[in-house]
């Protein structure tokens, strides 16, 4: 399938397409980015994001175009140092040199960058963005378009999928994007547009917001009120894309409420259409992913890869402590999104007497005008229900999967077998170890060593692991989908390409990640990126321990790359991403 990443010729110059997102600031934009950076990634699209926040905080200093004095000041005055101020300018602290500009912006709730990037970045108070503000204006819309120029740079130098992050949220910024890619006869344009009428999500994601980089060191009441005062400022200028884009003929999508609501207007391309089809399977119900594999079968105790064994007596153990943990975890776990619904209501209370639900309530009455959609109530759906979610186990049509699934209580599991999650089919190899194909085919053993990702095993139905990420593509996109936790019961090549999916680990890692038998990965979505916590299986207790997952992730190196190293390394933690701290 030539359009996709994991092609023969590993890229497909002809196949490129720009992403320009749309929206207020707090509508998502970063979740929605983060999350089809990961998706096109891990299909072995090359994609970037190009940031316009970060090249804006390294702009200058705000006293330079910031026109008059007006309360905002006082903002400033609060922090010392002052939003709005910059000790260095264009002069880069040691935190960030060397950085990407997106990766200097992409700290997570549990991970904030450090203050001495305040050495390097310009912190503009709520003034920068008001529309009436000419200079700033002016900085603002030629920044937006430096960015646009390196995206089309790296792009023209082999890229595929290049994502314009910033709010965009006028017609004169988005008539100026599509002149300018009027000269680009092979780049395709997307608009995805985010649109949010929750008032729920819209508060959380400000909360969010007062822990970035614009504000760090400043009160976070200082930093919300600076905060609101700036989605006032877009708000007045805010056009939702419609008629004025559509005389381009331009493509565009439209997520409203982070996917309740998709409209999708003259999609016509292939990575469109990937693109759209992710999108429209988003959700921020409250779930956790576990992958595990299968426990122990006769096969594991020969090393040999393949088959259709059942289990050992040690699998059948395996099997029994899993069933008590999950049901143990469920319960657990239904009472955590509880704690975290009874916070969310508190933090809502608290604006509500503070008078900030009144300012939000004009900016969603006008945002939800301009989508056409109904506002939804205060509570959202996951603060109104008090019952436990369903749950669903998914196997592969393997008897060692399903063997290990068999002492779950059917009346209070859904349990599906997927011919999609079976293991990577060895072709002619099947029933081998590891040490018979070196001895019998050396070429080929040496062969996989080399490039284990496109590596395809020889003989009929052979797979490798590229074939293994396609396979799987509607299975993530399910995942995505579902709105209750799901268990995967699966097998080694399978749970190292579903975690490079949900912990964003390059495909050339994946077929190195050390997964051994006996843990169980537990991934739960979150508005900044995915939450893993692992479990490892103690034999002698029959039960389950958590472990620290930095510690698990590994990768063995082959020896034949790397003679006379031995080859365990932690993986890189990814940016949008987090690790839970052993407990």
């Amino acid at each position: 399938m030539l359009a996709l990443g994991h092609s023969d010729a590993r890229t497909d110059s002809d196949h490129k397409l720009v992403v320009v997102m749309v929206g207020l600031p707090a509508r998502g934009k970063s979740y929605i980015v983060k999350k089809l950076k990961r998706y096109l990634s891990w299909l072995g699209f090359q994609t970037k994001i190009f940031n316009v926040g970060d090249r804006r905080r390294l702009a200058g200093s705000i006293d330079d175009y910031e026109e008059s004095p007006d309360d905002t000041r006082g903002v400033q005055r609060k922090r010392n140092a002052g939003i709005g101020n910059s000790t260095a300018g264009m002069d880069e602290c040691s935190d960030c040199n060397g950085k990407s500009d997106t990766e200097k912006d992409e700290y997570t709730a549990d991970q904030q960058p450090p203050d001495s990037c305040n050495k390097c970045a310009t912190h503009h108070s709520s003034a920068f963005f008001d529309p009436n503000n000419k200079k700033a204006k002016q900085i603002r819309e030629q920044v937006a378009m430096d960015v646009f120029e390196d995206l089309l740079r790296w792009l023209q130098a082999g890229g595929q999928i290049a994502i314009h992050d910033a709010t965009n949220s006028t017609i004169e910024r988005r008539n100026t994007l599509i002149n300018r890619l009027k000269t680009e006869s092979d780049v395709n344009l997307l608009f995805v547009e985010s649109i949010c009428t929750d008032k729920d999500i819209i508060n959380r994601n400000i909360k969010l917001k007062t822990q970035s980089p614009d504000y760090v060191g400043i009160d976070p009441e200082v930093a919300e009120a600076d905060f609101r005062a700036r989605l006032r400022n877009y708000e007045r200028a805010y056009k939702s894309i419609g008629t004025a884009e559509e005389q381009f003929e331009v493509q565009y999508c439209k997520i409203i409420d982070v996917g309740k609501k998709v409209i999708a207007y003259n999609i016509q391309g292939f990575l469109e259409s990937q693109v759209v089809f992710y999108l429209m399977n988003m959700n921020l119900e409250p779930r956790v992913i576990y992958i595990t594999r299968h426990g122990e079968s006769e096969d594991n105790l020969t090393e040999r890869i393949g088959g259709d064994a059942s289990l050992s007596p040690n699998g059948v153990r395996y099997a029994s402590a899993l069933a008590q943990f999950i049901d143990r975890r469920r319960s657990e776990f239904a009472s955590e999104v509880e704690e975290q619904n009874q916070k969310l209501a508190n933090f809502m209370a608290g604006n509500a007497s503070s008078g900030n639900s009144s300012e939000l309530e004009s900016v969603v009455s006008h945002e939800s005008n301009t989508s056409s959609t109904a506002r939804y109530p205060l509570e959202s759906p996951a603060m109104q229900r008090h019952v436990q979610p369903d749950f669903e186990i998914w196997t592969s049509m393997l008897k060692r999967t399903m063997e290990t699934v068999e002492d779950f209580d059917p009346e209070r599991y859904r349990i599906k077998n997927i011919r999609s999650l079976n293991e990577i089919y060895a072709g002619k190899f099947e029933g081998m170890t590891y040490n018979e194909i070196s001895r019998s085919y050396p070429e080929e053993f040496e062969a996989r060593q080399l490039d284990k990702f496109f590596y395809r095993y020889p003989g009929i139905g052979g797979e490798s692991y590229a074939d293994v990420v396609l396979r799987l593509q509607q299975v993530i996109v399910e995942l995505e989908r579902i709105r209750h936790s799901v268990l995967l019961v699966t097998h080694r090549a399978m749970a190292r390409t579903l975690l490079s999916y949900f912990m964003d680990i390059p495909t050339t890692h994946m077929p190195e990640m050390d997964l051994p038998l006996g843990y169980v990965y537990a991934c739960e979505p979150r508005p900044f990126g995915n939450f893993l916590r692992v479990w490892k299986y103690d034999s002698q207790t029959n039960s389950f321990d958590e472990i620290d997952p930095g510690s698990v992730l590994k990768i063995r190196y082959p020896k034949v790359l790397i003679p006379g190293q031995t080859a365990t390394t932690l993986l890189p933690s990814p940016a949008e991403t987090a690790y839970s701290s052993k407990r």
